[in-house]
């Protein structure tokens, strides 16, 4: 009797004990592998399944027969060819088509009855190639986000065993090169444990040398008869092998500068993900948030004094110099690992600090003093003093000191000298934090540009402040007017100052994704991409990565209905217009401003 049995996909999930999980360090790395292994154990199962028969041979020991037993199993349908291939096998058929189409082509202009009928055809051959195209593509899918998903369970996994061995030899991690061969050799390790490749290569490997032993020798044996026979042979072998030794030189040089250019990449990267930087950057500016909050309520909270006297410096964060320090610190971190440390530089970055003073002030009263003389006629005298009184005055004092001062003081010489060169270079990550654009290519030119008003008027004064900024380099104006002591990604700067120039008291923000984005979604004031009346003086928030993270930010300028134009500070280290359709993946969003 025959039987249907479906074939197990076997599942590479990586098994964890209750203390791995209890640990805080690996809580997310384990979440996110267990989530990518769920996300690959359904692409397994979206994979095309087909019926097969298989022969089962088992031995009577009764009857000393054999006998064979016949099964049906399920297994994956193998994966179609890829386009390429696909289209390589159509080439021939394609080719006669094109010559037939072609020699119709010479005949049919004098016949306008065949040149219709003919781009008829040709059009329904168009079709269906697309059709067939289509079909095909869809055929492909499955595999597509099998192998797509099999790549990032592959890469969670491997996040889950460095971390483990971060935490296991903490002192390992000495420097980025290590930590990225350290992480190499994991991953080649466990690719080989994963697909069981390592008995496979090695007997591989012996076969091939052993052929390849042997194949020598017979090229030696008749390489030596060859000289024999001719001693010009041995000058071409001599020049054959000048050659390939020049040539080998070269290919040598050339690696040794890529393996250092590649070192050099990875030696001033940031190495922690980039959602547990921006994690991190978030909480920071959380407690910026709170510290201005807290100066805010001041008045309400300390009310019986006369006088309120202010002296503050700006609230605010370069994101890279925190994620340079946090990185030259703990090399490899979660956000989660990180909240003391944020703490620690806030309290060193920030110093709020509240005193009374005490001012003996005067103010003048109307006295009267009343006597009766002695025939009994009344009097009075009116007159004025100075009167003292104690004039209570609250000093609310913030200094900044610039994470940059606080690496200095806390990094040792060594941790310094990476924070500086991670500094330099943004971590190879300069639009991370909302960086702006490195787009350096010339203004959109707008003569020509007709422009479509829709029913929300805007505000052209803020345009044309805008518009007269375009040819600054650099953002210092902007920059420097919110506070900062040195050049940051400025584009929020821009937006803040030209609003500030228009009139506006808010919102003033230096940080796309952390400030700007926020105010406009908590006041009512957001309006996502496709929104169809936005208008001059809007504030337009883009996403470069798609990440859900806006990474730059600008004025619109108008729009012609199909293109929206804005004004951008610190498009490719300058102020620019420039140009999208409106649909563009990369706009993130609106700030509306009126």
């Amino acid at each position: 009797m025959s039987q249907k049995t479906k074939k197990q996909f076997k599942t590479s999930r990586l098994q964890f004990t209750e203390e791995e999980r209890a640990d805080p360090t690996l809580e997310k790395p384990i979440a996110k592998s267990e989530k990518a292994a769920d996300r690959l154990e359904k692409a397994q199962a979206n994979i095309p399944k087909k019926t097969v028969k298989t022969k089962e041979r088992t031995f009577d020991a009764e009857t000393g027969k054999a006998k064979v037993r016949l099964h049906f199993e399920e297994v994956d349908k193998p994966k179609p060819s890829s386009k390429l291939t696909h289209g390589i096998k159509k080439a021939p058929q394609r080719a006669a088509l094109s010559a037939v189409h072609k020699k119709i082509s010479e005949d049919e202009q004098d016949n306008v009855g065949l040149e219709a009928a003919h781009s008829t055809e040709k059009a329904g051959e168009f079709t269906v190639r697309r059709v067939q195209s289509a079909y095909h593509s869809h055929k492909l899918k499955p595999y597509r986000n099998l192998a797509k998903d099999e790549k990032k369970s592959i890469q969670a996994d491997v996040n889950v065993l460095y971390a483990k061995s971060l935490r296991d030899n903490p002192q390992s991690a000495s420097n980025p090169i290590s930590r990225f061969q350290q992480k190499r050799a994991i991953k080649k390790q466990y690719i080989a444990t994963r697909y069981g490749k390592g008995a496979k290569t090695a007997q591989t490997t012996a076969t091939t040398a052993k052929s390849a032993v042997k194949k020598g020798a017979d090229t030696v044996s008749k390489a030596a008869a060859a000289i024999t026979k001719n001693p010009k042979v041995l000058f071409i072998i001599l020049a054959l092998l000048l050659l390939i030794v020049v040539i080998s030189s070269a290919v040598s040089s050339c690696s040794v500068m890529f393996q250092g250019a590649i070192s050099n990449v990875v030696s001033t990267s940031y190495t922690s993900e980039n959602e547990e930087l921006i994690s991190a950057n978030d909480d920071y500016t959380s407690l910026e948030t709170a510290l201005q909050a807290q100066i805010d309520s001041i008045e309400r909270d300390y009310p019986d004094y006369d006088e309120y006297r202010y002296d503050l410096a700006t609230i605010g964060h370069d994101p890279h110099q925190l994620a340079s320090y946090l990185t030259a610190l703990k090399q490899y971190f979660t956000a989660s690992e990180v909240q003391g440390e944020l703490q620690r530089v806030f309290e060193k970055q920030y110093k709020l600090t509240l005193t009374e003073t005490v001012e003996v002030r005067y103010r003048t009263e109307t006295r009267t003093d009343s006597w009766t003389d002695e025939d009994g006629t009344s009097h009075s005298d009116t007159y004025t003093v100075e009167v003292p009184y104690d004039y209570y005055i609250l000093n609310v004092k913030l200094t900044n000191n610039s994470i940059n001062t606080v690496a200095n003081s806390l990094l040792t010489a060594e941790q310094l000298q990476m924070y500086n060169v991670y500094l330099q270079t943004k971590g190879n990550k300069p639009l991370l934090f909302g960086g702006g654009s490195i787009d350096g290519s010339p203004s959109t030119d707008l003569s020509g540009v007709d422009f479509v008003n829709g029913e929300r008027q805007g505000n052209q004064n803020t345009v044309d402040i805008a518009l007269s900024q375009v040819g600054n380099v650099g953002g210092q104006p902007y920059w420097s007017w919110y506070g900062f002591n040195s050049r940051v990604e400025w584009c929020a700067c821009y937006v803040s100052w030209v609003l500030n120039q228009a009139g506006y008291g808010e919102p003033k923000f230096a940080a796309c994704q952390s400030q700007g984005v926020p105010y406009f979604s908590s006041n009512g004031r957001w309006a996502s991409r496709g929104y169809g009346d936005i208008a001059p003086g809007d504030v337009i928030f883009f996403d470069w990565e798609g990440d859900g993270h806006s990474d730059h930010v600008g004025i619109v300028i108008g729009t012609d209905g199909s293109r929206v134009y804005t004004v951008e500070g610190n498009s490719g280290d300058a102020c620019k217009v420039r140009d999208y359709d409106l649909n563009s993946s990369v706009i993130m969003g609106y700030g509306l401003m009126n």
